[in-house]
């Protein structure tokens, strides 16, 4: 499947406004492989962003949608009030706690009737059915998951590679289910541990992500047996990202830590330590999307001006290594570091 890019290196989905199509179609000139998020997108939106990235680049790019969840029916009431407390400092009404599907059924159709080539699903498995659709339609299907049980179940649908998250990764985790009794919501896997613990479970190409920020990282997963690397924080302050000013010169300071959040969407995702963190992460409830929704004037709010410490600043754990640059210079450095680092291993006898 992506035997023919240049350098196995694929750009990340990166919902909520870091991946654009500039982003997408710069990764994808340059050799290697970008996905769009529709996470959060109305339909009309994807539209949009497949038809701007296709206007873009005349290479292959894949599209990475949600898989709803189910309504938990946890009791908001405590953490609403809470949240309250934040909303009234940013002079904002807080969102309508609302569970929705992120118009999943006809963001599959806008897939299907556009025939994206790739098509990947975070926080579950697509139904038998629509993997069905998909490859008459001629896209392969991608799931990401966190642990060999989600990965045997995924490979079992026949899809046709897996994306193995390790807990570096930053943003959201993609666990099928939300286990609210530990922080990032259920079993913990390194990406070296993840891959070869599905290696020899399953037998469909592995891609490898979580915490990928340099090219000897990009060569170690690929001598470990991974097909191809996905990284997503080593492109948050690429030119052309769309992570907002705020967001950017909290990457650039590199003074904090990263850990685990359900505060500002209701599932486990892995950002920057911020105010809005230290006070709302604490008895956060396992409740996407209506946190998510809930908190969303805030967060735009807190983007809005400039300030740091009420948005989510998703990033993983090696964020600090990042840096300012093209997206195709990027890529070009990841590949220069991975040849210096594969050369290394003639020490191997």
């Amino acid at each position: 499947m992506f035997d023919e890019l240049t350098f196995p290196v694929i750009a990340a989905p990166m919902a909520g406004g870091p991946t654009t199509p500039e982003l997408v179609a710069a990764v994808t000139e340059v050799g290697a492989f970008g996905f769009l998020s529709a996470g959060m997108l109305t339909p009309a939106a994807l539209v949009a962003q497949i038809d701007r990235t296709a206007g873009l680049t005349t290479g292959a790019f894949g599209v990475n949608l949600f898989v709803p969840q189910p309504d938990t029916g946890a009791d908001l009431t405590a953490y609403r009030e809470r949240l309250l407390a934040v909303a009234r400092e940013y002079d904002v009404e807080l969102g309508e706690a609302e569970w929705d599907d992120d118009a999943y059924p006809a963001k599959l159709d806008v897939v299907l009737e556009k025939r994206v080539p790739v098509v990947s699903f975070t926080f579950g498995t697509p139904s038998p059915s629509d993997v069905v659709r998909l490859h008459e339609a001629g896209s392969k299907v991608l799931v990401t998951v966190t642990t060999p049980e989600a990965a045997v179940r995924a490979a079992n649908l026949g899809v046709d590679a897996l994306v193995l998250q390790g807990f570096e990764a930053g943003g959201h985790r993609s666990l099928f289910t939300d286990d609210a009794g530990r922080p990032g919501g259920g079993a913990e896997y390194g990406v070296l541990a993840l891959l070869r613990l599905v290696a020899a479970h399953v037998d469909v190409p592995l891609i490898a992500a979580g915490g990928l920020v340099h090219g000897g990282d990009v060569a170690a997963v690929l001598v470990a047996g991974a097909a191809a690397a996905q990284l997503g924080t080593v492109f948050l302050r690429a030119d052309e990202a769309g992570t907002s000013e705020a967001h950017r010169k909290a990457l650039v300071l590199a003074d904090r830590e990263t850990a685990f959040t359900r505060a500002f969407s209701g599932r486990p995702a892995r950002g920057l330590v911020n105010r809005f963190m230290d006070e709302l992460s604490e008895g956060a409830p396992a409740a996407y999307p209506q946190i998510n929704r809930m908190a969303g004037p805030v967060r735009k709010a807190s983007a809005n001006a400039g300030d740091p410490e009420a948005i989510s600043l998703w990033a993983g754990q090696t964020y600090p290594l990042a840096y300012d640059a093209s997206a195709a210079v990027i890529v070009e450095r990841l590949e220069a570091e991975a040849r210096e680092a594969a050369a290394r291993l003639d020490r191997i006898r």
